[in-house]
């Protein structure tokens, strides 16, 4: 959704609007950021955040993918901030997806750094990146019922498991808790736990340095995915905004998200935010209503997204759905539309 933000990280948009990866840059003193290139995906790079600690050695806030690109892209650009791999003593993920995650493995292996991560995350390591026959099968149940064509169920389904080869699987060292400090030396910074985009996804925020890293939790120009499925809370969208709520007041003068570009006014773009799922509800309903008993991907299919369906790949289309269903949960749970049946939920608007 794009939006008027106030930008901060000039450099940053320039490269973004001109489709190349931007440079390595100081941020402020002690604090680098360095993007970290995504393979075939339209959010391009991560941009992983190196902060220098007091008496020498680093702390990254993600990591990125787990591809040698990305790796010499990491590597490279710690040598431009003035240390190497092998002075990272934390990895600090924001949340579990690969390209906040996939590299804190070998970034552990190659410097012996502890990796963190939120507990509703971790526990999901296992199914989501080890052993996933269960994770399919409640996939293919959960698609099937959100009335995904059956022809179309098996690309949806498989459609994250080429992921699984661009993470190594690394159990964190130490479990992220809401509200509490992180011993960085040299750093006040506090976790806050703000569930959504993924269970267990945080923020990083530093009081005295007036700064938010805020992971996917708010991007500048977009909203970040925010999907029913089945590795999710029940409703992911009403988590979603509340945690919105729970960072907006905090007193901030910059945004480091993990894509795009960095930005100021954090009350201003989480308005934006809100309005825009304010906007969503009030289009799905306004579906519901033209069309009683329709399923969450006939739904998804009579919604106005960013680019034409035929140019969404299977995986997104899939993550499409999941926002529509986040959003008709929210709808339910206000009592303004509702589902009968299974495989699949037919949805309605309910009389007041």
């Amino acid at each position: 959704m794009p939006g008027v933000v106030v930008v901060t990280g000039t450099v940053q948009k320039q490269a973004w609007e001109d489709k190349v990866l931007p440079p390595v840059e100081q941020v402020r003193p002690g604090l680098w950021s360095i993007p970290v290139p995504i393979p075939d995906n339209p959010l391009r790079y991560v941009l992983v955040y190196a902060l220098e600690l007091d008496g020498g050695g680093v702390a990254l806030v993600d990591a990125g993918w787990d591809t040698d690109e990305a790796w010499d892209a990491l590597t490279s650009g710690i040598a431009t901030a003035g240390g190497s791999i092998s002075d990272v003593e934390a990895v600090l993920v924001t949340h579990i997806h690969p390209d906040h995650y996939g590299l804190a493995g070998r970034v552990r292996e190659a410097s012996g750094a502890w990796i963190g991560l939120h507990p509703d995350d971790a526990v999901m390591l296992e199914s989501r990146y080890g052993d996933t026959d269960a994770l399919l099968d409640a996939m293919f149940h959960f698609l099937a019922d959100a009335g995904v064509p059956e022809e179309k169920l098996p690309d949806l389904a498989f459609a994250s498991m080429v992921m699984k080869s661009m993470v190594t699987m690394a159990e964190p060292d130490v479990l992220f808790e809401d509200q509490k400090a992180i011993e960085l030396r040299g750093w006040n910074l506090r976790t806050i736990w703000t569930p959504g985009h993924s269970p267990g996804h945080v923020c990083f925020y530093s009081e005295d340095r007036r700064l938010l890293l805020s992971g996917d939790h708010i991007l500048p120009r977009i909203t970040p995915n925010i999907s029913v499925h089945a590795q999710q809370f029940p409703n992911p969208l009403g988590d979603y905004l509340e945690s919105l709520a729970k960072v907006r007041d905090l007193g901030t003068d910059e945004v480091l998200p993990a894509h795009e570009y960095r930005f100021a006014d954090l009350p201003g773009r989480i308005d934006e935010i809100t309005a825009h799922h304010a906007d969503r509800l009030e289009e799905i309903v306004q579906v519901i209503g033209a069309h009683p008993g329709c399923t969450a991907w006939e739904i998804t299919l009579r919604l106005h997204w960013s680019r034409p369906w035929d140019q969404i790949e299977p995986f997104m289309q899939r993550q499409a759905n999941g926002e529509t269903l986040a959003h008709c949960v929210l709808l339910e749970l206000h009592g303004r539309v509702h589902r009968e049946g299974d495989s699949p939920a037919l949805f309605f608007v309910s009389e007041h």
